[in-house]
């Protein structure tokens, strides 16, 4: 738990996370209530060798306990005894988005009101729409970059698969409302091109747009919250 701090303080996070155990979904209770002891005390390990040297940096704990609402509850009366400065929601999130959300709603209510909170590895356009409600303020995920490596690019009106055929000899650029270099720079033929080519460079120029999409659409909802309409 110490050397992750510690890495984590040299590379400057603005939010440190505390080494935790990720238990599998399919766990007996037993292991599962080992797990979130577990995850505990390295969590107050971690606090501790953090607030030796705080820094202009936040640590967050991870709250654990798997789909068990008994847990969740235990790990959420525990954390919030220790000055952290904010509250993930980490562990096993259930098998489907069904359950993650059910999930949320066991748990968001639940946490302290004063303090910010994440949702550790899920940023799916989806889930943000369905878990924003319940009160979730950020999210991390791969999944903007990931599906862009493998041609899928994000729009307001659904993905787009950039290696169709059908954008052969298209012009456009990808979504013609959106301001980043790849749409101001390229059409959707350019990057099928580069992208049937297996040019390395179309990962970057596909994830670059993703990602302003992923920040326009959390802007959006920030607004939304702001109007009072979310």
């Amino acid at each position: 738990p110490e050397s992750s701090v510690q890495a984590q303080k040299a590379y400057r996070s603005d939010i440190i996370v505390p080494l935790d155990e990720l238990p599998p979904y399919h766990i007996t209770r037993e292991r599962l209530l080992h797990s979130v002891f577990l995850s505990h005390r390295w969590e107050a390990r971690s606090l501790k060798e953090h607030l030796k040297d705080v820094r202009q940096q936040a640590m967050y704990c991870v709250v654990h306990g798997g789909i068990e609402e008994d847990l969740r509850q235990v790990s959420i009366d525990y954390l919030s005894s220790l000055p952290f400065d904010g509250f993930a929601v980490g562990g096993s999130l259930g098998k489907n988005r069904d359950e993650l959300i059910n999930l949320l709603s066991f748990v968001m209510p639940r946490l302290p009101a004063d303090k910010p909170n994440h949702l550790l590895g899920i940023a799916d356009l989806e889930s943000i729409d369905r878990a924003v409600p319940w009160g979730v303020d950020t999210f991390d995920s791969c999944y903007p970059t990931r599906i862009a490596r493998h041609g899928e690019v994000l729009t307001r009106t659904g993905v787009l698969r950039i290696g169709k055929k059908v954008f052969e000899n298209d012009l456009r650029p990808i979504d013609e409302e959106c301001s980043c270099f790849t749409c101001r720079n390229h059409s959707r033929a350019y990057l099928r091109h580069l992208y049937k080519a297996s040019e390395p460079v179309v990962s970057s120029l596909l994830s670059l747009h993703n990602l302003t999409f992923m920040n326009d659409k959390m802007s959006t909802l920030r607004q939304h919250i702001l109007d009072g309409d979310l």
